[in-house]
């Protein structure tokens, strides 16, 4: 959900699917604190089509195992797409809160029958989401072709997106705190870490931001929204080119110049959203002087001096360590790097998240509080650093 924007204006009337062979893991419901390694089991999606309507025709059932629903029932569910059942929207269609057989609740996006891309996000985000299975990704439960309606049936996530509780909070609610924040980062990276090496080819997001992370029952995040989904490179191939979307503010800058697309991209992507967890504040806000507008270019140049502190939000001041609140924010700037080759991996991104979550488990070594110079000048020996001075925090 939220605002997507694209280099070329409208998608075409003509694409193709490339055929495809990929290796989908199905990951354990319940991660445990061992290791899992999942079941390899092989899913082959070979699709030839001049258009994308052309696959919904053929029928979606030959290429994902879930429910098709009626569009009957799916009216019923929404009460006719009510205005107050309207959870969300976003660049392709709108999501409404259903219920089927009364109680089972699901969140029911109804893709824009005028928009010229429903078409291809809708068979790509079925495809996709119907054949990967894991904790950190939202579940796709069905889907609706009937009427030449487009439209997908997913798990209801009660707790709606980490937009809403970093950026639109309600009145009286409470903000985030620390943990929780951290948490949450940690699940959606968990989530980018099964796409990227865990999928064989990889998948790249390439709209990984706030609002497409959502909050399940005590706050476990889940990542969403995979209409812009690419699958990366194999073989001796570097990266895939393509024309560049996604939302402003989030796309890596070598995206937006050259439409190369790798799976760094996600990390700088995921990098931005590690700043508005940080901050408070939104990856592009054009009220701002225009110094300040872009998150990831306002944000580092303090991360990386003395005066880091300036840019924490302030309803975590006090919640943690300086030290654990500064590698945070290091790794985030690492992330955001304009060089691809600078940014860590998405493997690296969770052990470090996962190191920072986690309490003191021996005695403190190193002085709480900001920078080292090492840790402004190099990222040589960064996740010794990072273990180090956070257990020690």
């Amino acid at each position: 959900m939220g605002s997507c924007f694209s280099s070329e204006g409208g998608g075409s009337s003509r694409r193709n699917v490339r055929a495809v062979t990929s290796q989908i893991p199905r990951a354990e419901e319940a991660e445990s604190t061992e290791p899992v390694i999942p079941e390899m089991e092989e899913s082959v999606i070979t699709v030839e089509a001049s258009h994308a309507e052309f696959i919904t025709n053929l029928g979606l059932e030959r290429y994902i195992d879930v429910r098709h629903y009626k569009y009957d029932d799916l009216c019923v569910a929404t009460g006719g797409f009510r205005a107050d059942r309207l959870l969300g929207h976003g660049g392709f269609g709108q999501v409404y809160k259903g219920f089927l057989d009364s109680t089972n609740q699901v969140a029911i996006k109804r893709l824009d029958l005028q928009g010229q891309q429903g078409d291809w996000e809708f068979v790509t985000e079925a495809v996709m989401l119907g054949n990967l299975h894991h904790p950190n990704l939202v579940k796709l439960v069905g889907y609706c072709d009937d009427h030449r309606q487009r439209i997908l049936v997913y798990e209801y996530m009660p707790f709606g997106s980490l937009y809403s509780h970093i950026h639109d909070l309600r009145p009286g609610q409470q903000p985030l705190d620390w943990s929780t924040r951290i948490q949450i980062l940690l699940g959606a990276a968990k989530g980018l870490e099964y796409l990227h090496n865990k999928v064989k080819p990889p998948i790249i997001n390439r709209d990984v931001k706030c609002a497409n992370i959502l909050l399940g029952e005590g706050y476990h995040p889940k990542l969403s929204d995979f209409g812009l989904a690419k699958l990366g490179p194999t073989g001796d191939r570097t990266h895939v080119s393509t024309r560049v979307m996604g939302t402003p503010g989030y796309c890596a800058p070598e995206y937006l110049m050259t439409g190369k697309l790798t799976v760094s991209t996600d990390v700088y992507s995921f990098g931005v959203v590690m700043l508005e967890v940080l901050t408070g504040r939104t990856a592009r806000d054009e009220g701002l002087p225009e110094s300040e507008r872009n998150l990831a270019r306002w944000a580092v140049n303090p991360v990386l001096g003395p005066d880091f502190n300036s840019v924490v939000d302030p309803a975590l001041q006090g919640q943690c360590s300086a030290g654990r609140l500064y590698h945070a924010f290091l790794l985030a700037a690492r992330c955001v790097s304009e060089l691809p080759t600078k940014r860590p991996a998405i493997a690296e991104v969770v052990k470090t998240l996962d190191r920072i979550s986690k309490p003191s488990t021996k005695k403190r070594q190193f002085e709480r509080g900001g920078p080292s110079t090492s840790a402004r000048t190099s990222s040589d020996g960064y996740q010794a650093q990072v273990q180090d001075q956070v257990e020690g925090s």
